[in-house]
């Protein structure tokens, strides 16, 4: 099977949790870094997701930056495939680190055979490709990894 990690543009696989500083919230540190950026910052309500991604009763979050309006921009770093969405696992002591970021149109969050899963909405490519509609991957969290379990 084709690996996330070819689909997943920047972080995918972090280094160890050692070498990451932890962030209190997600959210916080998104919207600090857009209200640098920009002069004039709105965030959609779909901004951000907290979720369990990785099925270990924790509650984690997703980070669509396509919710944001940037100076009049919405999702000023959103292209021909998608948009940025960030992946954050919280940890039982306390505190986030991002897991991996991907440029995709969207995702759904289901319960497949008793656990959830993301059907990731990608750029066709991903599923190589080269047709209009877009690949769908089929991914579970286990630990701090992305395995995927299937695409079309």
């Amino acid at each position: 099977m084709l690996s996330l990690a070819l689909a997943l543009l920047v972080v995918s696989a972090s280094p160890p949790l050692a070498q990451q500083q932890l962030l209190n919230d997600p959210e916080i540190y998104e919207k600090q870094h857009f209200e640098k950026r920009c002069d004039i910052v709105q965030y959609e309500g779909d901004f951000i997701s907290r979720i369990d991604i990785n099925n270990d009763g924790i509650i984690d979050a997703v980070v669509n930056e396509g919710a944001v309006v940037c100076d009049g921009d919405r999702g000023p770093d959103c292209s021909e495939e998608g948009c940025p969405y960030n992946f954050y696992l919280q940890v039982k002591e306390g505190g986030y680190f991002m897991i991996a970021t991907a440029q995709m149109y969207g995702y759904d969050f289901i319960k497949r055979f008793g656990n959830m899963v993301f059907v990731l909405k990608m750029h066709p490519r991903y599923c190589e490709r080269t047709d209009s509609e877009p690949c769908e991957m089929t991914v579970r969290v286990r630990g701090t990894k992305f395995l995927t379990i299937s695409r079309k």
